[in-house]
Formats: C-alpha cells, sequence, structure tokens
C-alpha cells in the first residue's frame, strides 16, 4: 500500500515572512493620536470640559452682578480695593475642580476598565503613553479654557459697567492675566493627572487632588502670619491665582514665578508618575 506523498510547497521559507505582516513601529505621533481619539470619544470627557466652561464663565458672571448690585452700599474701603478683574474671573477657581476631576480619570478611567492592558500591549515602551495623555490634555484643556476665560471676562465686565467699574481688555496687564486664567486651568488639569498615574484609583486622585487645592491653603491661614505668608503664595493653587493677577505685593508671587513654581509642581508629579508607570506591572 502506497503512503499519500506530502505535498512540499516550492515557495522557499522566506516568501512566508513577506506575506506575515509586521507590526508597525510606533511613533510618538501615532500614540498621539491614539490618546485624541480615546479622550474624544469619552462621554467624561465632555462632561467635565463643558462643567469647567458653565462654572468658570457662571460663577464669574454671579460674582460681577453681585458686586455691581450691591456697589452702592459697598463702603468706601470695599470700592478702593476692587478688583474687576478677579470678580470676573472668580469662576476660574470652580472650574479647576472640574478639570482636575477630568486630569485623573484620563489616567485612572483605563485602569478601572482595564483598558491600560491593551494601551501597554500597543505601546511597550510605555512613556510615550504618559508624553502623549499630556500633550493631548494640555491642548484640549487649553482650547476650552481660552474662550471660556475671554467670555467670563468680556461677560464680566459688560455687567459691571452699569456701575462704570470695569476695567479695558487693553489696560496693561489684563490680557496677560486672562490668558494666564486659561493657562491655570490647563495646569492644574496636567496636575491632577499625575497624581491619578500615581495613585491609579480615581477616588484617591480626586481626594488628593482637592486637598492640596481647596483644604490645604486655608488651613495654612490658621498658622502663624509669619509662617503663612512665607507658604502661602507657594502652594498651587496660590501660584496659580498670581497667573491671573496684574500686579502682586510682599505676600504673592508675580505672573512669571507663579507659573515656574506651578509648572514645577507638575514636574514633581509626572517625574515620580513616569517611573512607577515603567516600573509597576499594569
Amino acid at each position: 500500500m502506497n503512503t499519500p506523498a506530502t505535498a512540499i510547497d516550492p515557495r522557499p521559507a522566506a516568501a512566508f515572512d513577506r506575506v506575515t505582516p509586521a507590526r508597525g513601529r510606533v511613533t510618538q505621533l501615532g500614540v498621539l493620536r491614539s490618546e485624541w481619539t480615546k479622550l474624544y470619544t469619552l462621554r467624561s470627557t465632555r462632561y467635565s470640559l463643558l462643567a469647567t466652561a458653565v462654572m468658570t464663565i457662571g460663577f464669574g458672571i454671579i460674582a460681577s452682578a453681585a458686586n455691581e448690585s450691591r456697589w452702592g452700599s459697598m463702603s468706601a474701603h470695599d470700592k478702593a480695593t476692587f478688583d474687576p478683574l478677579a470678580t470676573s474671573l472668580l469662576g476660574v477657581r470652580f472650574g479647576v475642580l472640574a478639570i482636575g476631576v477630568l486630569g485623573v480619570l484620563l489616567i485612572t478611567g483605563e485602569y478601572t476598565t482595564g483598558m491600560i492592558r491593551s494601551t501597554m500591549t500597543a505601546v511597550p515602551k510605555r512613556l510615550p503613553v504618559l508624553w502623549g495623555k499630556s500633550g493631548v490634555y494640555a491642548l484640549v484643556a487649553l482650547a476650552v479654557s481660552i474662550p471660556a476665560a475671554l467670555i467670563a471676562f468680556f461677560a464680566g465686565q459688560a455687567i459691571l459697567s452699569g456701575q462704570h467699574i470695569q476695567i479695558a481688555f487693553s489696560h496693561p496687564g489684563v490680557a496677560r492675566a486672562v490668558t494666564g486664567a486659561a493657562v491655570y486651568l490647563a495646569i492644574a488639569g496636567l496636575f491632577a493627572m499625575g497624581l491619578g498615574a500615581i495613585t491609579r484609583n480615581t477616588a484617591a486622585g480626586i481626594a488628593a487632588f482637592a486637598a492640596i487645592m481647596f483644604v490645604i491653603p486655608p488651613l495654612i491661614t490658621i498658622l502663624p502670619s509669619s509662617i503663612s505668608n512665607s507658604i502661602s503664595p507657594y502652594l498651587p493653587s496660590n501660584a496659580g491665582d498670581a497667573l491671573m493677577q496684574i500686579g502682586h505685593h510682599a505676600n504673592t508671587l508675580s505672573a512669571g514665578a507663579g507659573l515656574a513654581v506651578f509648572a514645577g509642581y507638575v514636574t514633581v508629579v509626572i517625574a515620580p508618575a513616569a517611573v512607577l508607570l515603567i516600573a509597576r506591572d499594569v
């Protein structure tokens, strides 16, 4: 009984290698596109960015309307120290919370769903993912916060003009301060993202961000003035506030110094986040 001959493909083995699809080289641009797609398709992104804009504009309008309506009953001291710029940008301090929550979710959301495993499998070097998330989020945050700050400013000044206490956009330092408000929001978002990357837990990341930005500053004021005045200007929230001010006094930072300090805080959280991203299992 004859054994059937085994068919042998005459093509060399190399031919199979040529037709086997090879994995493409991972580039930072490709990672940026991927992170943009993930950010854009998340419902939490739209809700958080909308909340940021609404808070920034809404609370600025409320503060401006409140001061305009009670201007006649304000004391001479309150009138002399009234700051129309800070009043219209008051909402930025509330918008910080919404944009910070989104910053945390950008990282922790992937750990919660398990998507982080697929992300790191596609980008085995890992760090490009962190840089991609940071870059995309910074641009998106600025794209939302710049028009929000502008609308808050012009709406607030329109209201304050009823008592002729508005300030013009052309006034020295005002344009820089309004832009600084938008930068403040973007940097706050990156700071929150770094905390999320370190904690890898949504509740812990948001709690840490809220404590640093909203709880610690008022607690510092309980300390003796000689101590609190030395510490307060260098807290993240107060350093960010310096970006929205035209001038500064002995107990506040200049806009440039505030930017440097706040950016330094981002570096302080992003650096260990990068180290931990490489060292820890996903």
